[in-house]
């Protein structure tokens, strides 16, 4: 607590060093005492984290705030989440979690109204709620659904294949499939998906996921006996996803190679024992195909247009044309509609929705509900209704229909608020970073707020692989806002928010940039009033975990609390494990001497030091294999060895808990207020 120095468990100290090369060809010595928290299998690693879980949870209890805000975002969640329906075969479908069911429903009706009939409860899969859909996907005719599951928050997928009228399971099961979703043939006799040979025992989480596959699974048949689409053992980065076009006419790959968007795209006649005919056959752009009016496709690219734009590629005549030029907004998505296209841009981090024709033409902006981002956006080529979820901080998000041939927008559902959205406001500000670029950051407080510099304030962002934060909905900063705080959402280089170049902004040797804009975020805040240091707490996810990482140890100065959380923490040694390898587009790699001094530079783990840090709750998952548990488990043994003040370095550790994708409500409304609870105790 707070004025008391914290009692640690024992975290010995091995002797390995590793031994790399710098720029100049001279060798660089790094130590690694905390190699032996890398197996989190080991019996050590095991007793290790159950005296960090004992001692956290000591902390926790003593937390007043803990009980209260469990008990208000318990009451804020329970309220019906109605994802946007989709149709196929004059069927809708839809997700749905009627409140605090640890998974949501997937429905099936006759209608975008209803009603609505369950058709798999995933909730019925485990006795505690941590098997989720990791995949859907309905046949072209609305027969069959090919659905996925991932257990315990394990990026592994299992797909089966269930009978739409029925409700019952066919005897498919297809195991060690990741990264890729299921494509449908056109007679609904079988589909492809992408899949790893089985890991090696004890491998399953730790071990390195190369040499993907394109399959094709016959309905009815045993995996053993699945055809292999695809395979590339010479180039084994490379990934497979697999698309039927609309008319069926036609297979298309896009071929992916680590998390750059950049790919190839391949295209054969479905069907055909022929060579695939490389459109795209190096990765030099992003390159999306938004499907084909026969042999002319259409293809959302970046390629010469950092911002986005639409292409159409004749297979006849290879003659390729500018459809809608790149403008002032990045576009995020683009999709067919009957007789032209809708763009969904970004401007500031909000969403715009604009219909052209298949000319290229603007026809209208389409209607929005306010300021916010569209969630999901389901179309079809051959559709006039189109369906989306909105969604913005103040409100739900909900199921709209669109009609985009007269241009209306239907709401889908009624919410009934839990809160008075009239208490609280929005704004956007702009901070300047360390050289001259502006950084947008939204602020949600309560209305009035007085900038005092007294407001205990959360700071979030995230800052890379060209991902862009918008306006979302969030119960538990809802209700940390509620309790007088105020939460901020930074818009970082490295994200998607202005495109290409905003992207790149943030990587390699420029990733300093996403922490010298997160600083600088931070500091605005201090200098207008909304909070000060010791008022100020930063959160971060994944990459964000890193983001918060790497501004700790450069500023523990500057922020009163940190939650790194599912962290990227160990720079030299991300790429070792699952997926990891895959982030070097954004990174770099150790082992390239050109990137090693920009990787020691900022790695969290590397860069403490003996210092006051502010105090800090680490935050992971067990079987977390995107981003394993050895990042957060290295870096709070250094941060508890090398912390001089009094300042609490804390481990919470969920079971069977994973990076976030799929983890049951009623685990997430518990690591929401150990999160807020913390955050509020250290900062008021």
């Amino acid at each position: 607590m707070r004025g008391v120095k914290t009692t640690y468990p024992a975290s010995p100290r091995g002797d390995h060093v590793d031994v790399y090369l710098d720029a100049s060809g001279a060798e660089v010595r790094v130590a690694d005492p905390y190699r032996w928290l890398e197996d989190p299998d080991s019996p050590e690693t095991r007793a290790w984290v159950q005296a960090q879980r004992v001692l956290t949870e000591a902390h926790l209890t003593d937390l007043p705030e803990r009980h209260a805000y469990r008990a208000r975002i318990r009451e804020l969640w329970d309220a019906p989440a109605e994802g946007a329906p989709w149709q196929r075969g004059g069927q809708y479908f839809r997700q749905v979690n009627p409140g605090l069911l640890n998974q949501p429903l997937l429905q099936v009706a006759p209608s975008p109204r209803g009603p609505w009939r369950t058709l798999l409860d995933p909730n019925a899969l485990s006795a505690d709620g941590t098997v989720a859909l990791a995949g859907t996907s309905v046949s072209p005719q609305g027969r069959l659904l090919a659905y996925g599951t991932q257990s315990a928050g394990s990026d592994w997928v299992t797909w089966r294949v269930r009978d739409v009228e029925s409700g019952e399971d066919r005897p498919d099961t297809l195991e060690w499939s990741k990264f890729g979703g299921a494509a449908w043939l056109p007679d609904e006799s079988g589909f492809y998906y992408a899949a790893y040979d089985a890991p090696a025992s004890g491998g399953a989480l730790t071990g390195t996921n190369r040499n993907q596959r394109l399959m094709l699974h016959r309905v009815g048949t045993p995996q053993a006996q699945d055809e292999v689409a695809l395979q590339r053992p010479d180039e084994p980065d490379w990934g497979f996803r697999a698309r039927v076009t609309n008319d069926g006419e036609y297979l298309v790959i896009h071929v992916w190679k680590g998390t750059a968007r950049k790919n190839q795209v391949w295209v054969r006649p479905l069907g055909r024992a022929e060579a695939f005919r490389e459109l795209v056959g190096d990765f030099r752009a992003a390159f999306e195909v938004l499907g084909n009016d026969g042999p002319l496709f259409y293809l959302h690219t970046d390629e010469g247009a950092p911002r986005g734009k639409v292409i159409t590629w004749d297979l006849t005549t290879g003659e390729r044309r500018d459809l809608v030029p790149e403008g002032p907004d990045a576009v995020e998505q683009s999709a067919l509609v009957p007789g032209g296209l809708l763009l969904l841009t970004l401007r500031d981090a909000s969403h715009r929705l604009t219909l052209h024709d298949r000319t290229g033409a603007k026809v209208r902006d389409l209607p929005l509900p306010g300021p916010g981002a569209v969630e999901t956006l389901h179309t079809q080529p051959d559709d006039p209704e189109v369906f989306l979820t909105f969604t913005s901080f103040l409100t739900r998000p909900a199921p709209y229909r669109l009609d985009v041939t007269g241009g209306s927008l239907e709401p889908l559902s009624t919410e009934i608020p839990a809160f008075d959205a009239s208490k609280f406001e929005v704004t956007q500000e702009f901070a300047v970073s360390h050289d001259g670029t502006r950084v947008p950051m939204f602020i949600v407080a309560p209305r009035g707020l007085k900038r005092d510099g007294t407001n205990p304030t959360l700071l979030y962002g995230y800052g890379g692989f060209n991902n862009a934060l918008k306006p979302a909905f969030n119960a538990a900063r809802l209700a940390w806002v509620e309790r007088g705080g105020v939460f901020v959402q930074a818009n970082l280089r490295g994200g998607g928010e202005y495109g290409k170049d905003w992207h790149e902004a943030g990587t390699l040797e420029r990733k300093q940039n996403v922490f010298d804009d997160f600083i600088a975020c931070a500091e605005h805040l201090i200098r207008t009033g909304v909070t000060a240091p010791a008022h100020l707490g930063i959160h971060g996810r994944s990459n964000g975990g890193l983001l918060v990482g790497a501004c700790m140890t450069q500023r523990p100065d500057l922020f009163g609390a940190a939650i790194p959380q599912v962290g990227v923490l160990d720079m030299l040694r991300y790429h070792q494990f699952t997926i990891g390898w895959a982030w070097a587009s954004d990174y770099g790699r150790s082992d390239d001497p050109a990137m090693l001094g920009h990787l020691l530079a900022y790695s969290p783990l590397h860069a403490l030091k003996a210092a006051a840090y502010p105090p800090t709750l680490i935050v992971t998952g067990d079987h977390d294999d995107r981003v394993v548990p050895g990042h957060s488990f290295k870096f709070g043994a250094q941060l508890q060895h090398v912390q001089q003040g009094d300042s609490p370095t804390l481990l919470r550790l969920e079971t069977r808990g994973g990076h976030g994708a799929g983890k049951p409500t009623a685990l997430l409304i518990d690591e929401w207020a150990d999160i807020l609870a913390f955050l509020e105790h250290h900062l008021r």
